[in-house]
């Protein structure tokens, strides 16, 4: 409502709107502004919504809102099978609005929307719109949630065949058993249990114990490893009193858990776990040295051939490279010429020798770029555009290196997806 609207030139004072440090709009007193200023509110903080956040935000929002509505609250489960996209800024928005405190009626904003040339109609509460459109929803929901059903009640009538994993995890569990004898011996007397009396190596081998088996032992025995081993080594009172609430209670929790023996027989049992963590290594990383390089010729031409994206935008006075450049390279930089945000994208795994062997560097599937590192890809929305891609054009490699550092914007993590109005900016090889 009110989008499209032309504002008289005659304006009233408006109250200025305080953003907290993310930037999002401040809707305490939204009850006291003007009819003018409210409006304005809504359509800024809609703006907002849409620009800086994601589909999965949304429905994060409109679950939220619906888990304190009598009317949603027992339908919740049904929305929730709903896919991302079905969750749009509006609604979105909305909600997130209403949560945060915005008021859902304001007559003041209903006198000014009414007086405004070319209007038509009546202002409803943000409440109308949410429930006209939660109520499409729900029935797509319900659709998505009686085909899963249907789907759950076919896997329980078939009969349950185990998975690789599963297999694998049992034939560690029956390689451990004379393993755990031997532990055992620790708990009957701690002063005569020797960390070195069992040839953990040796049985590994007699029981043909792969780097698959190797990695499922290891996982059962890790965690009784890390409780002694911060057990061992408590830290003193200046180091715990610097911890968080969380972590404190934790070493805490550790230590009265094996209160009941002294720190030498623990330090003894921890011995033998760092044995039997040795000789499991070794298993992984012999298969890792022994394990023959897949040869598999990549035609990079295909990887690219439906990848979407902008050749040239005439506004921002921008042409893409070539997507080839894309495959094996350690960083790419984009720009959405209709959101304005330009994005660096980091590749997980580095090729130093710059050989161009398989898994390393950026590459492409479909439309969307694999292989990036999902912490440190980031994005930021540009202010003035013009001003900072051409900044971006004369910067060398320590320029970019702290270009996206100094934007003064949210940081929102890339999510791989290239589409028809992604200007492809720069690879780095």
């Amino acid at each position: 409502m009110g989008v499209g609207i032309k504002i008289p030139k005659k304006k009233k004072p408006i109250a200025r709107r305080v953003s907290n440090k993310g930037g999002e709009p401040e809707y305490t007193g939204s009850a006291e502004l003007s009819g003018e200023a409210y409006g304005r509110l809504r359509r800024s903080a809609a703006d907002f919504y849409r620009m800086e956040f994601k589909p999965s935000d949304f429905k994060l929002w409109v679950l939220a809102w619906a888990k304190e509505s009598d009317k949603w609250k027992d339908k919740l489960e049904v929305l929730k099978k709903l896919p991302d996209y079905e969750f749009r800024s509006s609604i979105g928005g909305s909600c997130r609005m209403l949560s945060k405190g915005i008021v859902d009626v304001h007559p003041g904003f209903n006198e000014y929307w009414a007086g405004l040339a070319g209007t038509m109609g009546e202002v409803k509460p943000l409440t109308d719109f949410i429930n006209k459109h939660l109520t499409t929803m729900y029935e797509r929901g319900q659709v998505i949630a009686e085909a899963s059903k249907k789907i759950e009640t076919q896997k329980k009538t078939m009969k349950p065949t185990p998975s690789i994993q599963e297999r694998i995890r049992d034939q560690a569990c029956e390689m451990t058993e004379e393993i755990d004898v031997w532990l055992d011996t620790w708990s009957d007397d701690p002063t005569k249990f020797d960390p070195k009396g069992f040839d953990v190596s040796k049985h590994l081998r007699s029981v043909s114990c792969t780097q698959a088996h190797a990695r499922k032992i290891r996982d059962m025995f890790m965690p009784e490893v890390e409780e002694i081993s911060n057990v061992v080594n408590f830290p003193k009172a200046a180091e715990l009193a610097k911890m968080n609430e969380y972590d404190q209670e934790t070493y805490l929790q550790y230590q009265e858990a094996y209160s009941c023996y002294d720190k030498k027989a623990l330090k003894v049992r921890l011995e033998a776990f760092r044995n039997l963590m040795g000789s499991l290594e070794v298993i992984v990383e012999t298969a890792k040295a022994t394990r023959k390089p897949r040869k598999r010729v990549v035609n990079v031409e295909k990887l690219v051939s439906k990848i979407k994206y902008a050749k040239q935008d005439d506004k921002f006075k921008l042409a893409s490279i070539n997507p080839l450049d894309i495959v094996y390279a350690s960083e790419l930089w984009v720009f959405n010429v209709k959101t304005r945000k330009i994005g660096r994208y980091i590749a997980k795994n580095i090729d130093p020798l710059k050989a161009g062997r398989e898994g390393s560097g950026l590459s492409v599937k479909g439309t969307t770029i694999i292989g990036f590192n999902e912490e440190l890809s980031i994005q930021k929305t540009i202010r003035k555009p013009e001003e900072k891609l051409t900044e971006f054009k004369s910067a060398g490699k320590r320029k970019l290196e702290k270009f996206l550092d100094e934007i003064n914007a949210v940081d929102i993590k890339l999510n791989g997806r290239i589409n028809a109005d992604t200007i492809l900016l720069k690879a780095v090889q």
